[in-house]
């Protein structure tokens, strides 16, 4: 089992930056992806960004390439997600989620197995 708390969501200004923090606990994750998630009332739940636990591979969704950096701490067993320049349409709930490496794609939510409970993110025009 993998338990994952997100923290950081809250309300801001367009063109301002969040952190959001993902506290993972459990098993280990060296054979994980760390996924970062998003849903909009009435949208479907999409991909933001993932990264490999072990390893320096990361990857983004082309509407927050080059704003959203999405990094770990292992010592502290957390990912990151830093959002600039954040925009009206980057309201969301925000969830991070696990997978195993080799179990499906990692821009897909339904590899995902665990998923933390999501932590709101509302920017303002």
């Amino acid at each position: 089992q993998v338990q994952l708390v997100e923290s950081g969501g809250g309300l801001v200004q367009a063109g301002d930056s969040l952190r959001l923090s993902c506290a993972a606990s459990g098993r280990t994750l060296s054979s994980y992806h760390i996924g970062w998630f998003r849903q909009a009332p009435g949208k479907e739940r999409e991909f933001v960004a993932a990264i490999r636990w072990s390893g320096v591979s990361t990857y983004y969704a082309d509407s927050v390439k080059g704003r959203f950096t999405i990094s770990r701490d292992n010592a502290k067993n957390t990912v990151y997600l830093q959002m600039n320049s954040l925009k009206p349409e980057d309201t969301a709930v925000y969830y991070c989620a696990a997978k195993l490496y080799a179990s499906g794609s990692k821009y897909s939510p339904g590899s995902y197995v665990y998923w933390g409970q999501g932590t709101q993110v509302t920017v303002s025009s």
